[in-house]
Protein backbone atom coordinates (compact mmCIF):
# COMPACT_ATOMS: atom_id res chain seq x y z
CA UNK A 1 0.00 0.00 0.00
CA UNK A 2 0.93 3.88 -0.90
CA UNK A 3 0.45 6.03 1.67
CA UNK A 4 0.37 10.11 1.71
CA UNK A 5 2.64 10.72 5.15
CA UNK A 6 3.91 13.53 7.00
CA UNK A 7 6.20 13.21 9.38
CA UNK A 8 7.07 15.78 11.75
CA UNK A 9 10.85 16.60 12.99
CA UNK A 10 14.08 16.65 10.64
CA UNK A 11 16.39 14.70 13.15
CA UNK A 12 18.01 11.36 12.45
CA UNK A 13 14.79 9.52 13.45
CA UNK A 14 12.27 11.63 11.21
CA UNK A 15 14.83 11.72 8.48
CA UNK A 16 15.33 8.15 8.45
CA UNK A 17 11.85 6.91 8.34
CA UNK A 18 11.56 9.40 5.74
CA UNK A 19 14.32 7.79 3.51
CA UNK A 20 12.96 4.61 4.82
CA UNK A 21 9.18 5.16 3.38
CA UNK A 22 10.34 7.10 0.33
CA UNK A 23 12.14 3.56 -1.14
CA UNK A 24 9.02 1.77 -0.44
CA UNK A 25 7.09 4.28 -2.88
CA UNK A 26 5.19 6.50 -0.05
CA UNK A 27 4.47 10.28 -0.55
CA UNK A 28 6.66 12.11 2.09
CA UNK A 29 6.23 15.04 3.28
CA UNK A 30 8.89 16.10 6.60
CA UNK A 31 8.28 19.06 8.24
CA UNK A 32 10.65 20.96 10.92
CA UNK A 33 10.47 23.62 13.19
CA UNK A 34 14.03 24.59 12.74
CA UNK A 35 14.99 26.86 10.26
CA UNK A 36 18.93 25.64 10.57
CA UNK A 37 18.94 22.32 10.62
CA UNK A 38 22.76 21.58 11.59
CA UNK A 39 23.92 19.94 14.53
CA UNK A 40 26.91 19.68 16.16
CA UNK A 41 29.47 17.28 17.67
CA UNK A 42 28.88 13.15 16.37
CA UNK A 43 27.69 10.26 17.11
CA UNK A 44 28.66 6.81 17.16
CA UNK A 45 26.84 4.44 15.27
CA UNK A 46 27.30 0.61 16.14
CA UNK A 47 26.45 -2.02 13.94
CA UNK A 48 23.07 -2.55 14.74
CA UNK A 49 22.66 0.80 12.82
CA UNK A 50 24.47 0.14 10.11
CA UNK A 51 22.60 -2.82 9.53
CA UNK A 52 19.38 -0.64 9.44
CA UNK A 53 21.31 1.50 7.38
CA UNK A 54 21.89 -0.67 4.64
CA UNK A 55 18.13 -1.46 4.55
CA UNK A 56 18.42 2.28 3.83
CA UNK A 57 20.08 1.83 1.27
CA UNK A 58 22.79 4.31 2.97
CA UNK A 59 25.28 1.79 5.18
CA UNK A 60 28.54 2.23 3.02
CA UNK A 61 28.02 6.16 2.77
CA UNK A 62 27.95 6.69 6.43
CA UNK A 63 31.05 3.74 6.95
CA UNK A 64 33.16 5.88 4.55
CA UNK A 65 32.29 9.26 6.01
CA UNK A 66 33.61 9.01 9.42
CA UNK A 67 36.38 6.87 11.59
CA UNK A 68 36.20 3.47 13.43
CA UNK A 69 36.40 2.27 16.70
CA UNK A 70 37.35 -1.60 16.53
CA UNK A 71 38.83 -2.44 20.24
CA UNK A 72 36.93 0.02 22.95
CA UNK A 73 39.10 0.48 26.37
CA UNK A 74 38.49 1.69 29.58
CA UNK A 75 40.92 3.53 31.60
CA UNK A 76 41.62 5.34 35.17
CA UNK A 77 42.23 8.76 35.04
CA UNK A 78 45.49 8.30 35.86
CA UNK A 79 46.39 6.32 32.76
CA UNK A 80 45.50 2.86 34.37
CA UNK A 81 43.67 0.41 32.47
CA UNK A 82 40.52 -0.78 33.67
CA UNK A 83 40.12 -2.54 30.99
CA UNK A 84 42.19 -2.83 27.51
CA UNK A 85 40.19 -5.72 25.20
CA UNK A 86 41.76 -7.01 22.19
CA UNK A 87 41.95 -4.51 19.21
CA UNK A 88 39.37 -6.45 17.41
CA UNK A 89 37.32 -6.87 19.96
CA UNK A 90 33.84 -4.94 18.66
CA UNK A 91 34.92 -6.74 14.98
CA UNK A 92 35.11 -10.30 16.68
CA UNK A 93 31.62 -9.59 19.04
CA UNK A 94 29.69 -7.05 16.54
CA UNK A 95 29.90 -8.15 13.49
CA UNK A 96 32.06 -4.90 12.73
CA UNK A 97 33.56 -1.68 13.35
CA UNK A 98 31.73 1.05 15.46
CA UNK A 99 31.38 4.36 12.82
CA UNK A 100 31.84 7.66 14.31
CA UNK A 101 30.35 10.32 12.00
CA UNK A 102 29.86 14.40 12.47
CA UNK A 103 26.23 14.83 13.41
CA UNK A 104 25.68 17.01 10.40
CA UNK A 105 27.20 14.57 8.14
CA UNK A 106 24.56 11.97 8.84
CA UNK A 107 21.75 14.02 8.28
CA UNK A 108 23.22 15.28 4.78
CA UNK A 109 23.69 11.78 3.78
CA UNK A 110 19.84 11.12 5.27
CA UNK A 111 18.43 14.28 3.38
CA UNK A 112 20.18 13.85 0.48
CA UNK A 113 18.75 10.65 -0.29
CA UNK A 114 15.09 12.14 -0.27
CA UNK A 115 13.89 14.13 -3.13
CA UNK A 116 14.07 17.74 -3.47
CA UNK A 117 11.44 20.05 -1.30
CA UNK A 118 10.82 17.29 0.76
CA UNK A 119 11.78 18.55 3.76
CA UNK A 120 10.28 21.62 4.47
CA UNK A 121 12.00 23.95 7.58
CA UNK A 122 10.49 26.69 9.79
CA UNK A 123 7.46 25.12 10.16
CA UNK A 124 6.28 23.94 13.90
CA UNK A 125 3.47 21.40 14.52
CA UNK A 126 1.07 23.07 16.70
CA UNK A 127 -2.26 20.53 16.89
CA UNK A 128 -3.24 17.01 15.85
CA UNK A 129 -6.84 15.87 14.87
CA UNK A 130 -6.76 11.58 14.08
CA UNK A 131 -9.48 10.00 12.44
CA UNK A 132 -9.63 6.72 11.24
CA UNK A 133 -8.38 7.25 8.08
CA UNK A 134 -6.21 10.46 8.05
CA UNK A 135 -4.99 12.52 10.27
CA UNK A 136 -4.93 16.73 9.78
CA UNK A 137 -1.86 18.30 11.40
CA UNK A 138 -1.85 22.43 12.38
CA UNK A 139 1.24 24.27 11.43
CA UNK A 140 2.60 27.41 12.62
CA UNK A 141 2.18 28.40 9.00
CA UNK A 142 -1.71 28.86 9.68
CA UNK A 143 -2.09 25.56 7.34
CA UNK A 144 -4.27 23.03 8.04
CA UNK A 145 -2.62 19.43 6.44
CA UNK A 146 -4.24 16.28 5.61
CA UNK A 147 -2.19 13.06 5.37
CA UNK A 148 -3.01 9.26 5.38
CA UNK A 149 -0.77 9.18 8.08
CA UNK A 150 1.47 11.19 10.60
CA UNK A 151 4.87 10.17 12.45
CA UNK A 152 5.96 11.82 15.13
CA UNK A 153 9.68 12.33 15.27
CA UNK A 154 9.46 15.25 16.88
CA UNK A 155 11.93 14.88 20.00
CA UNK A 156 11.59 14.92 23.66
CA UNK A 157 8.98 17.37 23.66
CA UNK A 158 6.87 15.35 20.92
CA UNK A 159 3.26 17.15 19.99
CA UNK A 160 2.45 13.79 18.57
CA UNK A 161 3.39 12.00 22.08
CA UNK A 162 1.28 14.41 24.11
CA UNK A 163 -1.41 13.78 21.57
CA UNK A 164 -1.28 10.36 22.19
CA UNK A 165 -0.83 10.08 25.95
CA UNK A 166 -1.22 13.40 27.64
CA UNK A 167 1.34 15.25 29.50
CA UNK A 168 5.10 13.30 29.83
CA UNK A 169 7.00 14.44 33.18
CA UNK A 170 10.44 15.49 32.38
CA UNK A 171 13.23 14.90 35.63
CA UNK A 172 16.70 16.51 35.54
CA UNK A 173 18.71 13.38 36.30
CA UNK A 174 21.53 15.41 38.41
CA UNK A 175 24.23 15.77 35.47
CA UNK A 176 25.02 17.58 33.14
CA UNK A 177 27.12 16.81 29.32
CA UNK A 178 29.75 18.35 27.17
CA UNK A 179 30.08 17.54 23.99
CA UNK A 180 33.20 18.35 21.80
CA UNK A 181 34.88 17.82 18.43
CA UNK A 182 38.72 18.21 18.99
CA UNK A 183 41.16 18.59 16.03
CA UNK A 184 43.50 15.84 17.89
CA UNK A 185 44.50 12.40 15.95
CA UNK A 186 43.74 10.25 18.55
CA UNK A 187 45.32 6.57 18.93
CA UNK A 188 43.15 4.05 17.98
CA UNK A 189 44.25 1.69 21.21
CA UNK A 190 42.90 4.54 23.56
CA UNK A 191 39.31 5.25 21.98
CA UNK A 192 36.53 4.65 24.78
CA UNK A 193 36.42 5.80 28.09
CA UNK A 194 38.09 7.49 30.48
CA UNK A 195 36.46 7.22 34.15
CA UNK A 196 37.46 9.40 37.45
CA UNK A 197 35.27 9.82 40.85
CA UNK A 198 31.69 11.12 39.28
CA UNK A 199 33.52 12.37 35.78
CA UNK A 200 33.40 9.82 32.83
CA UNK A 201 35.01 11.15 29.49
CA UNK A 202 34.33 9.51 26.02
CA UNK A 203 36.78 9.41 23.38
CA UNK A 204 36.79 8.11 19.74
CA UNK A 205 38.11 8.75 16.19
CA UNK A 206 36.21 11.17 13.72
CA UNK A 207 37.84 10.29 10.94
CA UNK A 208 41.93 10.67 10.49
CA UNK A 209 42.44 14.20 12.03
CA UNK A 210 39.52 14.87 14.54
CA UNK A 211 38.27 13.08 18.01
CA UNK A 212 34.77 13.46 19.23
CA UNK A 213 34.19 13.43 23.19
CA UNK A 214 32.11 14.08 25.66
CA UNK A 215 32.22 14.37 29.24
CA UNK A 216 29.72 13.91 32.39
CA UNK A 217 29.77 15.42 36.12
CA UNK A 218 27.20 16.01 38.48
CA UNK A 219 26.04 19.59 38.93
CA UNK A 220 23.04 21.65 39.62
CA UNK A 221 19.94 22.13 36.70
CA UNK A 222 20.80 25.06 34.97
CA UNK A 223 24.44 26.05 36.60
CA UNK A 224 26.73 27.73 34.63
CA UNK A 225 30.83 27.93 35.28
CA UNK A 226 32.52 30.89 36.04
CA UNK A 227 34.77 32.29 33.17
CA UNK A 228 32.85 29.56 30.70
CA UNK A 229 33.06 25.70 30.32
CA UNK A 230 36.08 25.24 28.12
CA UNK A 231 38.21 26.97 30.86
CA UNK A 232 36.13 25.38 33.56
CA UNK A 233 36.94 21.94 31.62
CA UNK A 234 40.75 22.73 31.20
CA UNK A 235 41.18 23.29 34.69
CA UNK A 236 38.88 20.06 36.07
CA UNK A 237 40.70 17.62 33.59
CA UNK A 238 44.60 19.03 33.59
CA UNK A 239 45.61 16.53 35.82
CA UNK A 240 44.25 13.26 33.77
CA UNK A 241 46.02 11.08 31.31
CA UNK A 242 46.26 12.10 28.33
CA UNK A 243 45.18 12.26 25.54
CA UNK A 244 42.10 13.85 27.63
CA UNK A 245 43.77 17.53 28.49
CA UNK A 246 44.72 17.99 24.54
CA UNK A 247 41.54 16.91 23.52
CA UNK A 248 40.00 19.85 25.57
CA UNK A 249 42.72 22.10 24.34
CA UNK A 250 42.48 21.25 20.81
CA UNK A 251 38.68 21.77 20.96
CA UNK A 252 37.74 25.30 19.42
CA UNK A 253 35.23 27.01 22.91
CA UNK A 254 32.54 28.48 20.53
CA UNK A 255 31.92 24.49 19.34
CA UNK A 256 32.00 22.97 23.15
CA UNK A 257 28.25 22.02 23.77
CA UNK A 258 26.67 21.79 26.92
CA UNK A 259 23.25 19.85 27.83
CA UNK A 260 21.63 19.43 31.11
CA UNK A 261 20.44 15.57 30.51
CA UNK A 262 16.40 15.08 31.44
CA UNK A 263 14.83 11.68 31.75
CA UNK A 264 10.94 11.72 29.84
CA UNK A 265 8.13 9.53 31.27
CA UNK A 266 8.09 6.65 28.64
CA UNK A 267 4.74 7.13 26.72
CA UNK A 268 2.58 3.90 27.24
CA UNK A 269 0.99 4.79 23.75
CA UNK A 270 3.04 4.80 20.71
CA UNK A 271 0.21 5.00 17.96
CA UNK A 272 -3.41 5.47 17.48
CA UNK A 273 -5.17 5.05 14.26
CA UNK A 274 -2.82 6.35 11.47
CA UNK A 275 -0.41 8.02 13.78
CA UNK A 276 3.08 7.05 15.53
CA UNK A 277 6.13 8.11 16.98
CA UNK A 278 9.46 7.03 16.30
CA UNK A 279 12.71 7.93 18.02
CA UNK A 280 13.39 10.71 21.18
CA UNK A 281 9.61 11.04 20.68
CA UNK A 282 8.97 7.06 21.47
CA UNK A 283 11.66 6.13 23.46
CA UNK A 284 13.90 8.98 24.73
CA UNK A 285 17.25 7.93 26.56
CA UNK A 286 20.15 8.82 28.63
CA UNK A 287 23.53 8.83 26.06
CA UNK A 288 25.49 6.20 28.35
CA UNK A 289 25.18 3.19 25.63
CA UNK A 290 25.32 5.20 22.69
CA UNK A 291 21.85 3.82 20.96
CA UNK A 292 19.51 6.52 20.87
CA UNK A 293 20.03 7.35 17.73
CA UNK A 294 20.80 4.44 16.59
CA UNK A 295 17.41 3.18 18.24
CA UNK A 296 16.25 5.68 15.87
CA UNK A 297 17.38 4.25 12.72
CA UNK A 298 16.17 0.70 13.37
CA UNK A 299 12.73 2.10 13.94
CA UNK A 300 12.92 3.80 10.44
CA UNK A 301 13.19 0.40 8.71
CA UNK A 302 11.37 -1.26 10.99
CA UNK A 303 8.45 0.94 10.48
CA UNK A 304 8.56 0.98 6.51
CA UNK A 305 9.09 -3.17 6.95
CA UNK A 306 5.55 -3.03 9.05
CA UNK A 307 4.05 -0.90 6.55
CA UNK A 308 4.99 -3.34 3.77
CA UNK A 309 3.49 -6.41 5.46
CA UNK A 310 0.09 -5.09 7.25
CA UNK A 311 -3.03 -4.96 5.71
CA UNK A 312 -3.51 -1.00 6.51
CA UNK A 313 -1.98 2.07 8.24
CA UNK A 314 -3.43 1.55 11.61
CA UNK A 315 -2.15 -2.22 11.94
CA UNK A 316 1.26 -1.94 10.89
CA UNK A 317 1.41 1.19 13.43
CA UNK A 318 0.36 -0.77 16.40
CA UNK A 319 2.25 -3.63 15.72
CA UNK A 320 5.24 -1.69 15.18
CA UNK A 321 4.84 -0.45 18.71
CA UNK A 322 4.07 -3.89 20.42
CA UNK A 323 7.37 -4.93 18.60
CA UNK A 324 9.84 -1.97 19.17
CA UNK A 325 8.77 -1.85 23.16
CA UNK A 326 10.06 -5.16 23.61
CA UNK A 327 13.59 -4.33 22.10
CA UNK A 328 13.92 -0.73 23.07
CA UNK A 329 12.82 -0.46 26.97
CA UNK A 330 15.65 -2.47 28.42
CA UNK A 331 17.48 -0.36 26.53
CA UNK A 332 16.22 2.80 28.51
CA UNK A 333 16.29 1.23 31.60
CA UNK A 334 19.66 0.36 31.23
CA UNK A 335 20.90 3.70 29.59
CA UNK A 336 19.81 4.92 33.39
CA UNK A 337 21.22 2.53 35.15
CA UNK A 338 24.49 3.16 33.85
CA UNK A 339 24.26 6.80 34.65
CA UNK A 340 23.16 6.61 38.13
CA UNK A 341 26.38 4.44 38.78
CA UNK A 342 28.81 6.86 36.90
CA UNK A 343 27.36 9.82 39.00
CA UNK A 344 26.76 7.92 42.42
CA UNK A 345 26.98 10.10 45.67
CA UNK A 346 29.35 10.74 47.38
CA UNK A 347 32.22 10.57 43.68
CA UNK A 348 34.15 7.66 45.45
CA UNK A 349 31.36 5.23 44.99
CA UNK A 350 31.15 6.11 41.60
CA UNK A 351 34.71 5.71 41.60
CA UNK A 352 34.55 2.33 43.36
CA UNK A 353 31.79 0.98 40.74
CA UNK A 354 33.64 1.73 38.08
CA UNK A 355 37.30 0.67 39.05
CA UNK A 356 35.00 -2.77 39.60
CA UNK A 357 33.56 -2.86 36.22
CA UNK A 358 37.15 -4.53 35.46
CA UNK A 359 36.25 -7.14 37.36
CA UNK A 360 33.61 -8.28 34.96
CA UNK A 361 35.06 -11.33 32.74
CA UNK A 362 35.64 -9.75 29.04
CA UNK A 363 33.17 -12.94 27.60
CA UNK A 364 30.18 -11.62 29.60
CA UNK A 365 31.04 -8.00 28.66
CA UNK A 366 31.33 -8.60 24.96
CA UNK A 367 28.19 -11.17 25.08
CA UNK A 368 26.08 -8.19 26.45
CA UNK A 369 27.31 -5.54 24.19
CA UNK A 370 26.45 -8.29 21.10
CA UNK A 371 22.94 -8.19 22.53
CA UNK A 372 22.47 -4.67 22.28
CA UNK A 373 24.64 -3.45 19.74
CA UNK A 374 25.48 -6.47 17.02
CA UNK A 375 24.35 -6.35 13.50
CA UNK A 376 22.48 -9.59 14.64
CA UNK A 377 20.62 -7.45 17.18
CA UNK A 378 18.60 -5.79 14.45
CA UNK A 379 15.99 -7.76 13.38
CA UNK A 380 13.23 -6.67 10.96
CA UNK A 381 9.84 -7.92 11.25
CA UNK A 382 8.22 -10.72 9.65
CA UNK A 383 4.45 -11.38 8.45
CA UNK A 384 4.18 -13.55 12.33
CA UNK A 385 5.08 -10.42 14.26
CA UNK A 386 2.12 -8.71 11.85
CA UNK A 387 -0.35 -11.22 12.82
CA UNK A 388 0.70 -10.58 16.55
Amino acid sequence: MSARITVIGAGIAGLGTAVALHRAGHDVTVVEQRSDTTTGAGISIWPNALAALDELGLGDDVRGAGGRVTGGAMRWRDGRWLRRPSAQRIVDALGEPLVVVRRSVLTDILRDALAPGTVETGVTATGLTIADVSVQLTTSDMQIRESDAVIGADGVNSVVARTLNGALRSRYVGYTAWRGVAAYRLDPALAGETMGAGTEVGHVPLGPDHTYWFATERAPEGSSTPGGDHAYLTTKLASWAEPIPRLVASTDPADLLRNDLFDRAQPERWSRGPAVIVGDAAHPMRPHLGQGGCQGLEDAAILARFLELAPDVATAFARFGDFRKRRVRPLVRESATIGRIVNLRPSFLSGAASRATALIPERAVTAHLASIAARSAFRLPTAADVAG
